[in-house]
């Protein structure tokens, strides 16, 4: 269909029908466009507007639990920019990018050294998608051993992503409970292991942001009884340079990218979920796979025991360089990221135990979770809405599900000791308001541009219609 726009010298600022010749009935094609005609400063002042109505990390604290939504540093957006990775062709030739595919080599050596594991493919998009990558590699390596092995063992404090991705490669899930301190509950997890269990997918720090206690015992539990473990690498920024999955007896996790190593995050994407395994499984990995032969860097498509491509090419290459470039800025001092974002978590989380109850009464890792059960029903929503009041992005509520009225909160190794000591000041100011006047709290938020929502019927009927303004 051949569309021809003949443009006229008027100062309507909108292109009519006359002007239109196009190849549709008449009803379908509209009377006017409304395009105004603005000048450039217009354009530039109604976008640079819309963009202070956001919230970013480079705007101010996010301490969104279980996120890891710390700074990305703008050396690694320069790096990714360069002109040799920034109009890099998927489909060029080996020989003409031997320098990014060694990146992408060398970025797998420095994960394999972090974690512990042997082998990574760098394809998963998202952590999600990593996952699956791990449970689909599961169904193939016990198919070609004939066991049928049709369950997976999930803890209550595990990311929702768990349960699902289990769902998707049809796995029953059975769901241990936590013990007193926040670990997996032994001895339930004891009578739980048979013959049919696959996979023990685990989180380690767990969602309370608590390190499990009992993982050696765990996963020589599970290997005694032929089953997989499965690490969430998702808080990984708690063990950077101080332990190593690996070495505490997982046979596959999965990176974000996105959060461990500082990627951007959020709006959707792009995200990388690399997956890294022990050497038994390395050749159910997808292809290809990058080896360094003769000091030249190839693809390898040789693996017949892969389960194939989880994504076209190989993965957002951009989070690649992005990762490796603050993998590489960091070096052997990489622990100082897990130590800060640590101590801030604890700093943090002794400024407000008094104040709100501690379900786990435990040092925490790189998060924690408190609650505020005792300020009523919906309180950690209200918490989240008046936080916006004093210019700070809530933390995480209502996850994980066995805490009740759940605040899950991360500070990251980014944050200054002023930040957190503000963002505690405030949250203890809140606590306050509730108990003297919390219908103040209860009606937040008042200084955004979108005030309190009604948000069951928002997502439960959404109105995504554009109406012109009257």
């Amino acid at each position: 269909m051949k569309l021809i726009f003949e443009y006229e010298e008027q100062t309507t600022g909108y292109l009519s029908d006359e002007n239109i010749s196009i190849g549709l009935p008449n009803e379908l094609i509209r009377n006017e466009l409304p395009l105004p005609n603005v000048s450039e400063i217009e354009v530039i002042r109604h976008y640079t507007n819309l963009s202070k109505k956001n919230f970013g990390v480079d705007l101010g604290f996010y301490p969104l639990g279980s996120c890891t939504m710390k700074y990305n540093p703008k050396i690694n957006e320069d790096v990714a920019a360069l002109e040799g990775f920034r109009n890099l062709h998927p489909l060029s030739k080996e020989n003409c990018i031997q320098g990014s595919l060694q990146l992408m080599w060398e970025l797998e050596q420095y994960l394999k050294e972090i974690t512990g594991m042997d082998t990574f493919s760098l394809q998963p998009a998202a952590g999600a998608q990593g996952e699956l990558l791990g449970l689909m590699i599961a169904k193939v390596y016990f198919k070609q051993k004939n066991k049928k092995r049709a369950k997976v063992i999930i803890p209550d404090s595990a990311h929702g992503t768990n349960p699902a991705t289990a769902a998707m490669c049809k796995y029953e899930t059975i769901v241990i409970p936590s013990d007193i301190r926040g670990n997996i509950d032994l001895q339930k997890f004891k009578q739980s292991l048979n013959d049919e269990i696959a996979v023990v997918m685990l989180t380690n720090p767990n969602t309370l942001g608590l390190f499990e206690e009992n993982i050696l015992e765990v996963c020589d539990l599970a290997h005694n009884n032929g089953t997989l473990m499965y690490c969430d690498g998702a808080n990984m920024n708690a063990l950077l340079g101080i332990t190593r999955p690996g070495d505490q007896g997982f046979d596959m996790i999965h990176l974000n990218l996105h959060k461990s190593f500082s990627t951007p995050h959020g709006g959707g994407g792009p995200g990388a979920g690399v997956l890294g395994v022990k050497s038994f499984l390395s050749d159910y990995l997808p292809l290809p796979r990058i080896i360094k032969q003769n000091n030249k860097y190839i693809f390898d498509n040789t693996k017949e025991k892969s389960v194939g491509k989880i994504r076209s090419f190989y993965g957002n290459f951009g989070m690649l360089v992005r990762a490796c470039s603050y993998i590489m800025s960091w070096g052997s001092n990489i622990r100082k990221v897990s130590e800060h974002a640590v101590l801030n978590a604890n700093y943090l989380l002794s400024l407000l135990k008094e104040v709100y109850d501690l379900p786990y009464n435990r040092k925490c890792a790189h998060e924690f979770v408190i609650s505020s059960e005792k300020f009523g029903e919906k309180s950690a929503l209200n918490i989240a809405k008046r936080l916006l009041d004093y210019g700070f992005h809530p933390p995480t509520i209502y996850f994980p599900l066995i805490v009740q009225e759940a605040l899950m909160i991360e500070p990251t190794e980014t944050e200054s000791k002023e930040t957190l000591d503000r963002f505690a000041f405030v949250l203890r100011s809140i606590a306050h308001e509730l108990r003297e006047n919390p219908q103040v709290v209860n009606g937040a938020p008042y200084t955004t541009p979108v005030g309190r929502l009604d948000e069951i019927t928002a997502a439960r009927k959404p109105n995504l219609r554009w109406a012109p303004p009257k």
